[in-house]
Protein backbone atom coordinates (compact mmCIF):
# COMPACT_ATOMS: atom_id res chain seq x y z
CA UNK A 1 0.00 0.00 0.00
CA UNK A 2 1.56 3.20 -1.19
CA UNK A 3 1.97 6.30 1.19
CA UNK A 4 -1.24 8.39 1.60
CA UNK A 5 -1.53 10.65 -1.38
CA UNK A 6 -1.97 14.47 -1.30
CA UNK A 7 -5.93 15.06 -0.94
CA UNK A 8 -7.06 17.19 -4.16
CA UNK A 9 -8.19 20.43 -2.97
CA UNK A 10 -11.78 20.17 -4.58
CA UNK A 11 -13.81 16.74 -4.02
CA UNK A 12 -15.34 15.06 -6.94
CA UNK A 13 -18.86 15.40 -5.42
CA UNK A 14 -18.29 19.20 -4.70
CA UNK A 15 -18.35 19.26 -8.60
CA UNK A 16 -21.86 18.90 -8.79
CA UNK A 17 -24.10 21.79 -9.51
CA UNK A 18 -27.19 21.31 -8.03
CA UNK A 19 -30.62 21.91 -8.86
CA UNK A 20 -30.33 24.00 -12.19
CA UNK A 21 -29.78 21.38 -14.81
CA UNK A 22 -32.33 19.06 -12.24
CA UNK A 23 -35.36 20.17 -13.63
CA UNK A 24 -35.09 20.60 -17.02
CA UNK A 25 -33.51 17.07 -17.42
CA UNK A 26 -36.39 15.63 -15.27
CA UNK A 27 -39.00 17.32 -17.49
CA UNK A 28 -37.17 15.91 -20.71
CA UNK A 29 -36.77 12.49 -19.04
CA UNK A 30 -40.75 12.48 -18.14
CA UNK A 31 -41.01 13.34 -21.54
CA UNK A 32 -39.64 10.46 -22.99
CA UNK A 33 -40.82 7.71 -20.14
CA UNK A 34 -43.85 9.30 -19.03
CA UNK A 35 -45.96 10.19 -22.15
CA UNK A 36 -45.18 7.04 -24.33
CA UNK A 37 -43.01 8.14 -26.62
CA UNK A 38 -42.22 4.81 -28.42
CA UNK A 39 -38.53 5.60 -29.40
CA UNK A 40 -37.61 6.51 -25.89
CA UNK A 41 -37.52 3.42 -24.23
CA UNK A 42 -35.10 0.33 -25.48
CA UNK A 43 -36.01 -3.69 -25.47
CA UNK A 44 -33.61 -5.51 -23.48
CA UNK A 45 -33.40 -7.30 -27.13
CA UNK A 46 -32.27 -3.67 -28.77
CA UNK A 47 -29.53 -2.88 -26.17
CA UNK A 48 -26.63 -5.29 -27.56
CA UNK A 49 -23.94 -4.60 -30.30
CA UNK A 50 -21.08 -7.74 -31.31
CA UNK A 51 -18.67 -7.58 -28.59
CA UNK A 52 -15.23 -6.89 -30.07
CA UNK A 53 -13.48 -7.41 -26.90
CA UNK A 54 -11.56 -10.39 -28.05
CA UNK A 55 -10.26 -8.73 -30.82
CA UNK A 56 -10.15 -5.13 -29.64
CA UNK A 57 -8.22 -4.76 -26.29
CA UNK A 58 -9.16 -1.83 -25.29
CA UNK A 59 -12.25 0.24 -23.86
CA UNK A 60 -13.39 3.92 -23.01
CA UNK A 61 -14.33 4.69 -19.68
CA UNK A 62 -16.22 8.37 -18.65
CA UNK A 63 -16.01 9.23 -15.42
CA UNK A 64 -15.97 12.59 -13.18
CA UNK A 65 -13.10 14.63 -12.53
CA UNK A 66 -10.66 13.82 -9.78
CA UNK A 67 -12.39 10.58 -8.71
CA UNK A 68 -9.32 8.10 -9.29
CA UNK A 69 -5.77 7.85 -7.68
CA UNK A 70 -3.49 9.99 -9.50
CA UNK A 71 0.65 9.67 -9.11
CA UNK A 72 2.25 12.46 -6.60
CA UNK A 73 4.95 13.63 -8.85
CA UNK A 74 2.97 12.76 -12.42
CA UNK A 75 -1.35 13.68 -11.91
CA UNK A 76 -1.54 12.70 -15.53
CA UNK A 77 -0.88 9.16 -14.06
CA UNK A 78 -3.28 6.70 -12.86
CA UNK A 79 -1.50 4.00 -10.61
CA UNK A 80 -4.42 1.33 -10.55
CA UNK A 81 -5.66 1.87 -14.20
CA UNK A 82 -2.28 1.98 -15.55
CA UNK A 83 -1.80 -1.87 -13.05
CA UNK A 84 -4.89 -2.59 -14.98
CA UNK A 85 -3.81 -2.13 -18.39
CA UNK A 86 -0.28 -3.96 -17.90
CA UNK A 87 -2.56 -6.88 -15.73
CA UNK A 88 -4.95 -7.07 -18.41
CA UNK A 89 -3.14 -6.05 -21.81
CA UNK A 90 -6.47 -3.95 -21.93
CA UNK A 91 -6.07 -0.49 -23.10
CA UNK A 92 -7.74 2.33 -21.56
CA UNK A 93 -9.00 5.44 -22.93
CA UNK A 94 -10.03 7.19 -19.53
CA UNK A 95 -12.65 10.63 -20.36
CA UNK A 96 -13.08 12.76 -17.21
CA UNK A 97 -16.02 14.35 -19.21
CA UNK A 98 -19.08 14.19 -16.56
CA UNK A 99 -19.29 17.07 -14.71
CA UNK A 100 -23.18 16.89 -13.97
CA UNK A 101 -25.51 14.41 -14.66
CA UNK A 102 -28.38 16.51 -16.20
CA UNK A 103 -25.35 17.82 -18.62
CA UNK A 104 -24.45 14.25 -19.49
CA UNK A 105 -27.76 12.89 -19.86
CA UNK A 106 -28.33 15.74 -22.21
CA UNK A 107 -24.70 14.60 -24.37
CA UNK A 108 -25.73 11.38 -24.41
CA UNK A 109 -29.89 11.04 -24.60
CA UNK A 110 -29.94 11.71 -28.72
CA UNK A 111 -27.83 8.63 -29.01
CA UNK A 112 -29.97 6.44 -26.76
CA UNK A 113 -33.04 6.98 -27.88
CA UNK A 114 -31.90 6.89 -31.37
CA UNK A 115 -30.64 3.50 -30.90
CA UNK A 116 -27.08 4.36 -31.57
CA UNK A 117 -23.48 3.87 -30.08
CA UNK A 118 -22.30 6.39 -27.47
CA UNK A 119 -18.83 5.67 -28.20
CA UNK A 120 -18.75 4.99 -24.45
CA UNK A 121 -17.74 1.52 -22.85
CA UNK A 122 -18.38 2.55 -19.40
CA UNK A 123 -20.40 5.45 -17.66
CA UNK A 124 -20.14 6.65 -13.93
CA UNK A 125 -22.77 8.67 -12.81
CA UNK A 126 -24.99 9.15 -9.75
CA UNK A 127 -27.51 6.38 -8.64
CA UNK A 128 -30.61 8.77 -8.98
CA UNK A 129 -29.55 9.19 -12.69
CA UNK A 130 -29.13 5.65 -12.93
CA UNK A 131 -32.68 5.08 -12.38
CA UNK A 132 -33.49 6.92 -15.17
CA UNK A 133 -31.02 5.26 -17.97
CA UNK A 134 -32.34 1.82 -15.98
CA UNK A 135 -35.87 2.36 -16.76
CA UNK A 136 -35.58 3.68 -20.38
CA UNK A 137 -33.24 0.46 -21.01
CA UNK A 138 -30.47 2.18 -21.91
CA UNK A 139 -27.91 0.33 -20.21
CA UNK A 140 -26.95 -3.59 -20.93
CA UNK A 141 -27.01 -6.10 -17.86
CA UNK A 142 -23.28 -7.27 -16.72
CA UNK A 143 -22.68 -11.00 -16.70
CA UNK A 144 -21.69 -11.60 -13.11
CA UNK A 145 -19.99 -15.04 -14.02
CA UNK A 146 -16.92 -12.36 -15.30
CA UNK A 147 -16.87 -10.28 -11.90
CA UNK A 148 -16.80 -12.60 -9.20
CA UNK A 149 -14.56 -9.93 -7.22
CA UNK A 150 -18.05 -7.92 -7.12
CA UNK A 151 -20.57 -10.89 -6.10
CA UNK A 152 -17.97 -11.63 -3.21
CA UNK A 153 -16.83 -7.89 -2.02
CA UNK A 154 -20.10 -5.50 -3.20
CA UNK A 155 -20.92 -4.00 0.24
CA UNK A 156 -24.50 -5.44 1.01
CA UNK A 157 -25.97 -2.06 1.71
CA UNK A 158 -25.59 -1.17 -1.53
CA UNK A 159 -26.40 -4.33 -3.26
CA UNK A 160 -29.97 -4.22 -3.82
CA UNK A 161 -31.55 -0.13 -4.57
CA UNK A 162 -34.90 -0.01 -5.40
CA UNK A 163 -33.82 1.04 -9.09
CA UNK A 164 -31.80 -1.44 -9.73
CA UNK A 165 -32.75 -4.31 -8.01
CA UNK A 166 -29.55 -7.33 -7.08
CA UNK A 167 -27.71 -4.57 -9.25
CA UNK A 168 -28.11 -6.17 -12.54
CA UNK A 169 -27.18 -3.29 -14.37
CA UNK A 170 -24.87 -1.20 -12.06
CA UNK A 171 -21.77 -1.59 -10.03
CA UNK A 172 -20.95 0.94 -7.09
CA UNK A 173 -17.83 2.97 -8.26
CA UNK A 174 -17.78 4.93 -4.66
CA UNK A 175 -20.22 5.65 -2.49
CA UNK A 176 -21.46 8.57 0.03
CA UNK A 177 -23.39 10.11 2.61
CA UNK A 178 -25.57 12.87 3.15
CA UNK A 179 -25.62 14.13 6.04
CA UNK A 180 -25.13 17.45 8.33
CA UNK A 181 -22.02 18.76 8.95
CA UNK A 182 -21.13 21.46 11.65
CA UNK A 183 -18.62 23.72 13.76
CA UNK A 184 -18.60 22.29 17.47
CA UNK A 185 -16.44 25.28 18.20
CA UNK A 186 -18.61 28.02 16.98
CA UNK A 187 -22.00 26.25 17.63
CA UNK A 188 -20.71 25.23 21.35
CA UNK A 189 -22.69 22.09 21.38
CA UNK A 190 -23.61 18.72 19.20
CA UNK A 191 -26.23 18.06 16.72
CA UNK A 192 -27.52 14.31 16.73
CA UNK A 193 -30.80 15.16 15.01
CA UNK A 194 -32.17 16.43 11.85
CA UNK A 195 -34.76 18.48 14.03
CA UNK A 196 -31.70 20.87 15.88
CA UNK A 197 -31.04 22.71 12.70
CA UNK A 198 -34.27 24.56 13.32
CA UNK A 199 -32.73 25.35 17.09
CA UNK A 200 -32.82 29.27 18.05
CA UNK A 201 -29.54 29.26 18.03
CA UNK A 202 -28.91 28.48 14.89
CA UNK A 203 -31.18 31.04 13.05
CA UNK A 204 -29.98 32.08 9.28
CA UNK A 205 -27.07 30.54 9.92
CA UNK A 206 -28.36 26.98 8.40
CA UNK A 207 -28.04 26.00 4.54
CA UNK A 208 -29.81 23.03 2.52
CA UNK A 209 -28.35 21.44 -0.65
CA UNK A 210 -30.11 23.54 -4.05
CA UNK A 211 -31.04 20.04 -5.33
CA UNK A 212 -33.79 18.23 -4.89
CA UNK A 213 -32.38 14.69 -5.62
CA UNK A 214 -29.15 15.48 -3.18
CA UNK A 215 -31.92 17.63 -0.36
CA UNK A 216 -35.09 15.32 -0.17
CA UNK A 217 -33.95 12.41 1.85
CA UNK A 218 -32.25 13.64 4.62
CA UNK A 219 -35.03 15.99 5.22
CA UNK A 220 -37.62 13.14 5.03
CA UNK A 221 -35.34 10.91 7.54
CA UNK A 222 -35.55 13.71 10.01
CA UNK A 223 -39.53 13.48 9.78
CA UNK A 224 -38.94 9.83 10.81
CA UNK A 225 -39.69 8.62 6.87
CA UNK A 226 -38.81 5.17 5.51
CA UNK A 227 -37.14 6.51 2.64
CA UNK A 228 -36.97 3.68 0.55
CA UNK A 229 -40.36 3.36 0.58
CA UNK A 230 -41.87 7.47 0.56
CA UNK A 231 -44.53 8.51 -0.72
CA UNK A 232 -46.02 12.19 -2.57
CA UNK A 233 -47.53 13.26 1.05
CA UNK A 234 -43.85 12.66 2.62
CA UNK A 235 -42.04 14.84 0.12
CA UNK A 236 -45.16 17.55 0.49
CA UNK A 237 -44.69 17.00 3.96
CA UNK A 238 -41.02 17.59 4.02
CA UNK A 239 -41.47 21.24 1.59
CA UNK A 240 -44.06 22.29 3.85
CA UNK A 241 -41.31 21.84 6.92
CA UNK A 242 -38.73 23.14 4.69
CA UNK A 243 -40.84 26.80 3.46
CA UNK A 244 -41.58 27.01 7.51
CA UNK A 245 -37.95 27.41 8.00
CA UNK A 246 -37.53 29.78 4.90
CA UNK A 247 -39.95 32.02 5.91
CA UNK A 248 -38.56 32.54 9.52
CA UNK A 249 -35.43 33.00 8.43
CA UNK A 250 -33.82 29.79 9.72
CA UNK A 251 -32.17 28.86 6.32
CA UNK A 252 -29.83 31.45 5.19
CA UNK A 253 -29.66 30.15 1.62
CA UNK A 254 -29.56 27.08 -0.58
CA UNK A 255 -25.80 26.08 -1.52
CA UNK A 256 -24.48 23.62 -4.20
CA UNK A 257 -20.67 22.60 -3.03
CA UNK A 258 -20.38 26.45 -1.76
CA UNK A 259 -21.41 25.19 1.65
CA UNK A 260 -17.59 24.17 1.99
CA UNK A 261 -16.48 27.84 1.99
CA UNK A 262 -19.70 28.73 4.06
CA UNK A 263 -19.00 26.55 6.45
CA UNK A 264 -15.16 27.35 6.66
CA UNK A 265 -15.35 30.99 6.75
CA UNK A 266 -17.72 30.65 9.84
CA UNK A 267 -20.59 32.37 7.84
CA UNK A 268 -22.55 29.22 8.58
CA UNK A 269 -22.38 27.13 11.44
CA UNK A 270 -24.69 23.99 10.52
CA UNK A 271 -25.38 22.65 6.78
CA UNK A 272 -26.57 19.43 4.90
CA UNK A 273 -23.06 18.30 3.47
CA UNK A 274 -21.13 15.06 1.81
CA UNK A 275 -19.35 12.96 3.86
CA UNK A 276 -16.34 12.92 1.27
CA UNK A 277 -16.10 17.02 1.97
CA UNK A 278 -15.97 16.55 4.97
CA UNK A 279 -13.38 14.34 5.21
CA UNK A 280 -11.55 17.12 3.37
CA UNK A 281 -12.43 20.15 5.84
CA UNK A 282 -11.41 18.31 8.84
CA UNK A 283 -7.73 17.98 7.50
CA UNK A 284 -7.75 21.79 7.89
CA UNK A 285 -10.39 22.51 10.62
CA UNK A 286 -10.44 19.75 13.44
CA UNK A 287 -13.63 21.55 14.39
CA UNK A 288 -15.89 20.50 11.74
CA UNK A 289 -17.95 17.99 12.62
CA UNK A 290 -19.83 15.51 10.44
CA UNK A 291 -22.64 13.39 11.76
CA UNK A 292 -25.39 10.48 10.40
CA UNK A 293 -28.31 12.43 12.46
CA UNK A 294 -30.31 9.78 15.39
CA UNK A 295 -32.91 9.17 12.55
CA UNK A 296 -30.72 8.58 9.65
CA UNK A 297 -28.58 9.95 6.64
CA UNK A 298 -28.79 8.82 3.23
CA UNK A 299 -26.56 6.34 1.40
CA UNK A 300 -25.72 6.87 -2.34
CA UNK A 301 -23.24 6.49 -4.90
CA UNK A 302 -22.22 7.07 -8.43
CA UNK A 303 -22.43 3.53 -10.35
CA UNK A 304 -20.50 2.29 -13.49
CA UNK A 305 -22.70 0.93 -15.95
CA UNK A 306 -22.39 0.08 -19.50
CA UNK A 307 -24.68 2.04 -21.83
CA UNK A 308 -26.22 0.54 -24.61
CA UNK A 309 -24.64 -0.79 -28.10
CA UNK A 310 -20.97 -0.24 -26.15
CA UNK A 311 -18.66 -2.55 -28.40
CA UNK A 312 -16.29 -3.70 -25.59
CA UNK A 313 -18.71 -4.71 -22.81
CA UNK A 314 -16.74 -7.67 -21.43
CA UNK A 315 -13.61 -5.81 -21.15
CA UNK A 316 -15.89 -2.77 -18.95
CA UNK A 317 -17.06 -5.51 -16.62
CA UNK A 318 -13.55 -7.53 -16.52
CA UNK A 319 -12.46 -3.75 -15.27
CA UNK A 320 -15.52 -3.72 -12.74
CA UNK A 321 -14.36 -6.23 -11.31
CA UNK A 322 -10.74 -5.47 -10.80
CA UNK A 323 -11.75 -2.37 -8.63
CA UNK A 324 -13.12 -4.75 -6.42
CA UNK A 325 -10.01 -6.56 -5.59
CA UNK A 326 -9.68 -5.76 -1.81
CA UNK A 327 -6.17 -4.07 -2.42
CA UNK A 328 -7.16 -2.09 -5.50
CA UNK A 329 -10.01 -0.47 -3.67
CA UNK A 330 -7.86 -0.11 -0.42
CA UNK A 331 -5.91 1.82 -2.75
CA UNK A 332 -8.73 4.21 -4.38
CA UNK A 333 -10.56 4.78 -1.40
CA UNK A 334 -6.65 5.91 0.40
CA UNK A 335 -6.85 8.98 -2.34
CA UNK A 336 -10.64 9.47 -2.93
CA UNK A 337 -11.71 9.87 0.83
CA UNK A 338 -15.15 8.15 0.05
CA UNK A 339 -17.53 5.82 1.55
CA UNK A 340 -15.37 2.51 0.05
CA UNK A 341 -18.33 -0.22 -1.63
CA UNK A 342 -15.59 -2.97 -0.59
CA UNK A 343 -15.60 -3.18 2.97
CA UNK A 344 -12.74 -6.06 2.69
CA UNK A 345 -10.13 -2.76 1.75
CA UNK A 346 -10.59 -2.14 5.43
CA UNK A 347 -8.41 -5.07 6.17
CA UNK A 348 -6.11 -3.76 3.80
CA UNK A 349 -5.49 -0.30 4.70
CA UNK A 350 -5.36 -1.02 8.24
CA UNK A 351 -2.22 -3.59 7.47
CA UNK A 352 -0.59 -0.58 6.04
CA UNK A 353 3.01 0.48 7.66
CA UNK A 354 2.29 4.34 6.61
CA UNK A 355 0.46 5.33 10.07
CA UNK A 356 -1.69 7.93 7.94
CA UNK A 357 -2.77 5.03 5.58
CA UNK A 358 -3.91 3.12 8.19
CA UNK A 359 -5.46 5.38 10.27
CA UNK A 360 -8.24 5.29 7.25
CA UNK A 361 -9.69 2.07 8.11
CA UNK A 362 -10.57 3.54 11.15
CA UNK A 363 -12.53 6.46 10.08
CA UNK A 364 -16.37 5.68 9.61
CA UNK A 365 -16.95 8.08 6.66
CA UNK A 366 -15.08 5.92 4.86
CA UNK A 367 -15.78 2.42 6.40
CA UNK A 368 -18.56 3.45 8.43
CA UNK A 369 -18.87 1.49 11.60
CA UNK A 370 -21.95 -0.91 12.82
CA UNK A 371 -23.97 1.95 14.62
CA UNK A 372 -23.56 3.98 11.78
CA UNK A 373 -24.82 1.94 9.04
CA UNK A 374 -28.04 0.56 11.09
CA UNK A 375 -28.58 4.20 10.52
CA UNK A 376 -27.84 4.35 6.66
CA UNK A 377 -30.50 3.73 3.75
CA UNK A 378 -30.30 3.98 -0.04
CA UNK A 379 -33.36 6.56 -1.03
CA UNK A 380 -35.96 5.42 -3.21
CA UNK A 381 -35.64 7.91 -6.41
CA UNK A 382 -37.76 10.40 -7.90
CA UNK A 383 -39.86 8.71 -11.06
CA UNK A 384 -40.23 10.64 -14.19
CA UNK A 385 -43.78 11.25 -13.45
CA UNK A 386 -43.64 12.18 -10.31
CA UNK A 387 -40.66 14.68 -11.45
CA UNK A 388 -42.61 17.83 -13.00
CA UNK A 389 -44.62 18.35 -9.99
CA UNK A 390 -41.88 17.98 -7.30
CA UNK A 391 -39.42 19.78 -9.35
CA UNK A 392 -41.89 23.19 -9.47
CA UNK A 393 -42.75 22.49 -5.40
CA UNK A 394 -38.69 22.43 -5.05
CA UNK A 395 -37.81 25.39 -6.81
CA UNK A 396 -40.33 27.45 -5.62
CA UNK A 397 -39.07 26.78 -2.13
CA UNK A 398 -35.46 27.21 -3.25
CA UNK A 399 -36.00 30.18 -6.05
CA UNK A 400 -34.99 28.71 -9.07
Amino acid sequence: MPLLPKTPSLSRRSLLRGLGGSAAAGTLTGALAGCGVPAAYVAPGDRSATDRSATERRLTWANWPLYIDTDDESPSRRPTLEAFEKRSGISVEYIEEINDNDEFFGKVSPSLMNHRPTGRDLIVISDWMCGRFVRLGWVQEMDRSRQPNVTEHLDPLLRSPAFDPGRRFTVPWQSGITGIAYNRRGLGREIRHVSELWADDLTGRVTLLSGMDEAFALLMQGDGVDITDWTADDFHAMCDLVERQVDKGQIRRFTGNDYIKDLSSGDVLACQAYSGDVIQLQADDPDIEFVVPEEGAELWSESLMIPNLARHKANAERLIDYYYRPEVAAELAAWVNYVCPVPAARDVLASSDDEETAALAEDPLIFPDAAMRERLAIARDIEAGERPEFAKRWNGIVGV
